[in-house]
């Protein structure tokens, strides 16, 4: 008999692991943070003798999704200026509220309201791209949740930084402060072709290949992006990102709703990642994303919500639902991003484009236990005939009974562990408060 810290029964096991294997009333053995092993339920009482045993019988238990594309902190800026296109929400709306508001006590509150939505709709790890990346990592590690902080570079001067220097010096600075971090990361996180300038995106390429650490940026968002950058400097944003260096295994393209086959070859031949955030480019008309194309090629696709400003909610349960159906749509073929594809996108896939994948993703002895159990016994989820199926297309983030990072119990039967839900509340609605006088959301 062996001594674990945890024994989670539960009536299906969806590994997401190589072989894709869905274990039916199997046992996860934790301890110490970590899978020990996946074991049918007859047998888990004779191998071990657990500390707590959590009975999830009628529930499907799955990795941590991971996010791995949003803004966390911009949860205080959710419906301040929906229904609009791209440039004019960013420009005439959110770039001026963002002068006004963002602050290193602003992205501390939004980015904890932005955990704990995550965490109550079973998102286990997250990557994010923001202003005050020292802040979101701060709440980061007090709620223990998983994350990989992008270190922000931008032209323009904001609340953070002045200069090209300034974001560079501030996030090497992030990086080392986290070095020993298990659970929190770094990647760079310039904000897109045509907000950064040469010079930064070559040292980023320089010294991500020395950190080999990721790095994330939006590309090919929008067509007007594309043509901007054709008129402006005479090639596509994907182009001269390549003659920079940055077309390689750490980057990680996030949004691509405007690439052809060529591009799709060269992301193949590169081994770039995409990062699909189907509902926010869906909001913003920003396009399709040829995901069932990309998956063709052997282009890695993970998934993201975006922020909770152009989505607007950070759930990758919903966002699940709506890749698989609007890659259906834009290929014209049923059976394009299937169920398990796309939970494979929310999970494993996400893992590889962080850099992640020999620690989390798919539930597999050796691993961090980052766990999600999933309600299968209820009304609308049943009759059960194939459960991957079921959470993909049937489960909502009000189905999410329980989250467990790196074996600690964030999420207990529906509530938060580490975070006062009465306090986040509070804490929006003064937000609220002073946001809403921002003149340009009038």
């Amino acid at each position: 008999m062996t001594k674990i810290d945890r024994l989670i029964i539960a009536s299906w096991i969806v590994t997401a692991d190589n072989d894709n294997r869905v274990l039916t009333d199997h046992c996860i053995a934790v301890n110490n943070g970590r899978i020990v092993d996946l074991v049918p339920r007859d047998e888990a009482t004779t191998r071990f003798t657990a500390g707590e045993i959590v009975d999830r019988t009628g529930y499907a238990l799955i990795p941590g999704l991971i996010n791995a594309h949003t803004h966390a902190s911009m949860t205080l800026f959710r419906g301040l200026a929906d229904d609009l296109a791209l440039m004019d929400w960013l420009q005439n709306h959110i770039w001026p509220a963002e002068a006004r508001w963002v602050s290193p006590a602003f992205v501390r509150d939004g980015a904890e309201l932005a955990v704990a939505e995550m965490l109550r709709s079973g998102t286990t790890c997250f990557c994010d791209m923001y202003f005050f990346p020292e802040d979101v990592a701060h709440i980061a590690l007090n709620t223990g949740i998983r994350a990989v902080i992008g270190m922000i570079m931008i032209d323009f001067p904001s609340a953070y930084a002045q200069t090209a220097d300034e974001y560079l010096s501030k996030g090497l600075s992030l990086h080392d402060d986290l070095r020993a971090s298990e659970l929190v990361k770094t990647a760079f996180a310039p904000h897109a072709p045509y907000t950064v300038s040469d010079a930064p995106l070559g040292r980023i390429a320089m010294y991500a290949d020395e950190l080999d650490i990721p790095v994330t940026m939006h590309v090919h968002e929008t067509a007007h992006e594309v043509e901007e950058a054709q008129n402006q400097v005479g090639k596509r944003p994907i182009q001269r990102l390549q003659e920079i260096g940055l077309l390689n295994p750490r980057l990680n393209a996030v949004h691509m709703t405007q690439i052809n086959d060529d591009e799709i070859s060269l992301l193949a031949d590169s081994g770039v990642h995409v990062v699909h955030c189907p509902e926010s480019n869906l909001k913003l008309a920003s396009g399709f994303c040829p995901v069932q194309k990309l998956l063709d090629a052997g282009v890695n696709v993970a998934l993201g919500t975006d922020g909770a400003a152009s989505n607007n909610d950070l759930d990758m349960l919903a966002e699940m639902r709506t890749a698989a159906l609007l890659a259906k749509g834009v290929a014209g073929n049923p059976s394009a991003v299937p169920a398990m594809t796309a939970l494979r996108m929310a999970t494993i896939n996400g893992a590889k484009a962080l850099g992640l994948e020999e620690e989390t993703g798919s539930l597999e002895q050796g691993k961090a236990a980052d766990i999600v159990a999933v309600r299968l016994d209820t009304l609308e989820t049943q009759p059960v005939y194939d459960p991957v199926s079921q959470i993909v297309y049937s489960a909502g983030r009000e189905h999410v009974a329980d989250v467990w990072v790196a074996g600690e119990h964030l999420l207990k039967e529906g509530k938060l562990t580490t975070l006062n839900e009465t306090e986040l509340l509070n804490k929006a609605r003064h937000w609220r408060g002073k946001i809403a006088e921002t003149p340009s959301s009038e």
